[in-house]
């Protein structure tokens, strides 16, 4: 068996941007951008713009009212959206 002490691990990378996620409703559609609303009952909207670029991922068709999910980077000029899914209502 092979100890490494902790001090001898490399620390995490500090280079890669942060990726979190965002789900809500599409309010406002443009060519390079999208801005989500999410409602949570008893608190204030959450409202969120996300800058599209020709490297973000885009599964399914982007509309008003549709619901979507975004994993995002955060940067100096704002959110960029890295990948939207656009979630389809489900039949019952």
């Amino acid at each position: 068996m092979l100890l490494i002490p902790l001090g001898a691990q490399s620390p995490p990378a500090t280079d890669q941007p942060h990726r979190e996620f965002f789900s809500g409703v599409i309010t406002v559609l443009a060519d390079n951008q999208i801005t989500v609303s999410r409602n949570v009952p008893g608190k204030n909207a959450d409202v969120r713009v996300f800058l599209i670029a020709k490297e973000t991922r885009v599964e399914g068709k982007l509309h008003l009212k549709a619901r979507v999910t975004v994993r995002y980077t955060h940067a100096d000029d704002g959110d960029h959206a890295v990948h939207i899914i656009v979630r389809t209502a489900q039949k019952k």
